[in-house]
């Protein structure tokens, strides 16, 4: 194809086996987006193709991901905002004629297979690669994953475990849970299981986030790379069964909730549906 079409926030270009997408830099932009600088998609990580309306006048064209193909999608398990998505391009209104015409032609191209890829197709992030969460920096240079905790966030169980450092080839996968949302976190899945069924924030195995610590920009590229690392030395991550709490943990957390819920950190409504998490925990 060969052709450019620009949007908000980021540039399409058209090539004869992929689509490079190139995001801009600026106040407006999404912090992902910035993060991200650019991707290459190969038209076989693509199962679809889909072009409809936005918010405020503009429509959008959306390329759907095929499962398993990127590994930022793949690790984000459908917890990013639409805003936030790197696979929607938002464009005016009035160049829907246009974006039709590209979705068309794309659509041609592509053999639209939405079976799981066997293994991914989309670059990962670069390491090396660290962010700060609430009680520890993580870091990761391409080999092994290190937390070093902080004394202000840490739990005692962390600080009597030490700093961590964990070899890829000795983990099984990652799991995130986007720190937008209360009680996120980032853990390591181990393939000895580890204390796995603990909560994050016992497990040294995992960071978890607050108010401003673990930010997505920085924390699901992180994520990404650490999962497709671990897939390239020919492991695969492995489901972990939800740990049952103890009822007075429960009650500690609905208590903390409530503080939040008080202050205006928290809304109504993600208090009501934090709170119902919890109690069916139970």
């Amino acid at each position: 194809m060969g052709d450019v079409l620009a949007g908000f926030h980021a540039v399409w270009e058209f090539e004869s086996d992929s689509v490079l997408i190139r995001f801009e830099r600026g106040i407006r932009t999404p912090k992902l987006f910035q993060a991200l600088g650019q991707r290459r998609i190969p038209l076989e990580a693509i199962a679809g193709v889909a072009l409809g309306p936005g918010r405020r006048g503009t429509v959008v064209l959306h390329a759907v991901p095929r499962p398993g193909a990127d590994p930022l999608m793949e690790v984000a398990d459908g917890q990013l905002k639409e805003t936030s998505d790197p696979y929607r391009l938002v464009l005016p209104a009035d160049r829907e004629t246009l974006a039709e015409s590209y979705a068309h032609e794309l659509r041609a191209r592509i053999s639209g297979d939405d079976t799981p890829a066997e293994r991914f197709l989309v670059a990962p992030p670069e390491a090396p690669l660290q962010f700060k969460a609430y009680d520890g920096k993580a870091s990761f240079d391409g080999k092994a994953v290190s937390f070093r905790w902080f004394r202000t966030g840490a739990s005692s169980a962390k600080w009597k475990a030490g700093d961590q450092s964990f070899p890829i080839t000795g983990l099984s996968g990652v799991e995130w849970r986007s720190p937008e949302v209360f009680d996120g976190y980032l853990r390591l899945l181990r393939r000895d299981g580890g204390l796995q069924s603990a909560q994050p924030d016992q497990d040294p195995a995992a960071v978890v986030f607050g108010l401003g610590y673990g930010p997505v920009h920085e924390s699901l590229p992180f994520a990404a790379a650490v999962l497709a690392a671990v897939r390239a030395a020919g492991t695969a991550p492995v489901a972990v069964p939800a740990p049952r709490r103890d009822p007075a943990d429960i009650a500690e957390r609905i208590r903390h909730l409530g503080e939040l819920h008080e202050a205006g950190l928290v809304t109504d409504e993600e208090f009501s549906v934090k709170k119902a998490e919890l109690l069916a925990e139970l």
